[in-house]
């Protein structure tokens, strides 16, 4: 059996379409144009890859070429502001996170769009936890031998720790407020337009650490440059059951903590159903085929997919209330 590091290089690549998939649909939507699947972060980061792949694949199930365009910044709110104001006709699809759809109008002070009204919900792609990692070398000069061990030193050092995240109002930067609130750690946090740069400054040293979710984190951590912390998530994970989950840190205060990030594909508001209905079939239809699967299980994403469109609006209106008060615990408000 392969290793867990030559998986990880082979996700790094293009996804190849499964020979036996054919598009469901003779006519193509948006008259047969390159569909716009909209990434609202810059390349290299977490989300990027699961764009990349999902463009890769979705091909074979829509009959039509997918194209990747990166629009980083705000979060995610550039980008998804592009998707909410594109045509509503299937031709511009947005990869779109949590925080966006459900904390962004509690984070912000105004916003461009509406996320639950300027957008309309095609289908979940996966879910994953957010891991803690430090560059290995400060780990070791510092003696961050575990988690507890680097919230002591940031205690001792207020504002020396320097976390960068893929952007302002993310998961990660929630994560990284709401445990400096609850263990009294003063980590400074660096935003960037996604997470690559994040991870090449982490490499280089310039930042200590990072929260981000786990797919472009992970090869970092396989070669060692990286090391693995924590998860936010309550519990262990099984890709990673040697790092500790929130739960066990209920001594820092941490032990009700449990954030897991999800991303969907989003269409421009007033899509029509049956467009929607449409996207979504090709959605699961590359979610059912193991190869993605298996692409994106190594990297500590799960593929869950929504059963329609509207279980997708109804995920959305349940998970917003949780949100807001993630966003009220961490004390973040952003103009």
């Amino acid at each position: 059996m392969p290793g867990r590091r030559s998986i990880l290089l082979g996700a790094a690549g293009l996804l190849a379409a499964p020979a036996n998939v054919t598009a469901p649909w003779a006519q193509p939507l948006a008259g047969g144009r390159p569909i716009r699947l909209i990434v609202p972060f810059t390349p290299g980061g977490a989300v990027d890859i699961l764009g990349r792949l999902l463009a890769e694949a979705l091909p074979a199930a829509l009959g039509q070429p997918v194209v990747v365009e990166n629009r980083g910044g705000a979060g995610g709110n550039i980008g998804a502001d592009a998707v909410a104001k594109a045509v509503p006709d299937g031709s511009t699809l947005g990869v779109i996170g949590v925080t966006t759809l459900c904390a962004a109008p509690f984070l912000y002070r105004s916003m461009a769009f509406d996320p639950q009204k300027d957008l309309a919900p095609v289908g979940q792609v996966v879910t994953g936890a957010v891991l803690c990692v430090v560059n290995a070398q400060t780990a070791a000069k510092r003696g961050w031998t575990d988690f507890p061990a680097l919230i002591a030193w940031s205690r001792a050092h207020p504002e020396e720790v320097r976390m960068g995240s893929s952007g302002t109002g993310t998961t990660s930067h929630l994560t990284i407020e709401a445990v400096n609130r609850a263990t009294g750690a003063r980590i400074t946090h660096i935003p960037y337009r996604g997470g690559g740069p994040a991870i090449n400054d982490l490499l280089a040293g310039t930042i200590d650490m990072m929260f981000d979710v786990m797919p472009a984190l992970m090869p970092h951590v396989e070669s060692g440059a990286f090391r693995a912390l924590a998860v936010s998530s309550a519990q262990r994970l099984p890709i990673l059951p040697e790092v500790p989950g929130m739960s066990e840190f209920a001594a820092l205060g941490l032990g009700d903590l449990d954030i897991q990030s999800w991303n969907a594909v989003m269409a421009p508001g007033g899509t029509p159903g049956p467009v929607a209905a449409r996207l979504h079939a090709a959605l699961g239809q590359v979610a059912a085929d193991p190869a993605f699967v298996e692409r994106l299980r190594p990297l500590g994403y799960t593929v869950a997919t929504s059963e329609s469109p509207a279980a997708l609006a109804t995920r959305i209106r349940a998970e917003t209330p949780r949100w807001r008060r993630l966003v009220e615990v961490s004390g973040a408000r952003l103009d």
